[in-house]
C-alpha cells in the first residue's frame, strides 16, 4: 500500500489505518510496525524514519490471511486517504 502525504506539512510521527472485512488477519508487515485489533489495522511509522514530508510518499508492505479484499476507510492520522 502507498501513502501519500497530499498536506503541507510533514507528518511526525505518521501512522495510517484502514479496515478489512471480518476473517482478514495480518500476518506481517514491513517498512512500518503493523499491528491489528478486530478488522482494524494500523501500520505506524518505524523508529528510523518517523517523518512522512509533504508531498512524500511510503509503501507499507504486510501479507494478510482470509479472503481477498481491499483496504477501506484508510486514514493518515486521522485524515481519509
Amino acid at each position: 500500500m502507498t501513502v501519500t502525504n497530499t498536506g503541507g506539512a510533514a507528518v511526525n510521527p505518521w501512522r495510517v489505518t484502514w479496515s478489512w472485512p471480518s476473517g482478514v488477519t495480518v500476518a506481517s508487515g514491513w517498512n512500518a510496525t503493523v499491528t491489528q485489533s478486530g478488522g482494524t489495522v494500523t501500520a505506524a511509522a518505524p523508529t528510523w524514519t518517523p517523518s512522512l514530508g509533504a508531498g512524500a510518499s511510503v509503501t507499507i508492505g504486510f501479507t494478510a490471511n482470509g479472503p481477498t479484499s481491499t483496504p477501506s476507510a484508510v486514514t493518515l492520522n486521522g485524515t481519509a486517504c
